[in-house]
């Protein structure tokens, strides 16, 4: 299952109105689950994609990550409050983010950079997939928010963008 149609599961089961959605093959699970509406009145989803394995291992400080998680989200949601007049664009998956296609290259935007609907912003790869994240709108880049060779979540924001 590539990006796009993980994107479109997402659209769908928010449109749809179902609380979650579960959905296996024979190499994935994919969990799908909207809850309150967010800030902007639409619900807010979150995905688990995990690959299926015989012995799966859990999380041995499962309280330390969920504190990493709500220390990330406070500081995540500070920073909106700084930066109403910008657009977020945030990660489609979970993976490692890449400002570059390879070491030898270019990073494909700076801060600065004029960007248009369809261009590239980075590379998120997930699961030895490499996965081209394009940008939705048009304007310039004012902040990259995530380190290169990073880990990055679901719906973290990865760049900020003056859409004027």
């Amino acid at each position: 299952m590539d990006i796009k149609e993980i994107q479109s599961l997402i659209k769908f089961v928010a449109k749809s109105g179902a609380s979650e959605v579960k959905l296996e093959m024979e190499d994935i699970k994919i969990t799908i689950r909207t809850g309150a509406a967010g800030s902007y009145g639409e619900p807010t989803t979150y995905v688990q994609q995990v690959p299926m394995a015989q012995n799966q291992m859990m999380p041995s400080a499962p309280s330390a990550v969920h504190e990493e998680l709500s220390a990330a989200e406070t500081k995540a949601n500070a920073e909106k409050a700084e930066n109403d007049k910008y657009v977020t664009i945030k990660s489609p998956i979970i993976g490692t983010f890449y400002r570059k296609s390879s070491p030898e290259k270019p990073v494909f935007v700076e801060v600065g950079s004029t960007i248009k609907k369809g261009d590239v912003l980075c590379i998120i790869e997930a699961m030895k997939l490499f996965n081209d994240i394009e940008s939705e709108i048009s304007g310039k880049i004012v902040k990259v928010l995530v380190d290169d060779s990073s880990p990055v979540e679901f719906d973290q924001p990865l760049f900020l963008v003056d859409p004027s």
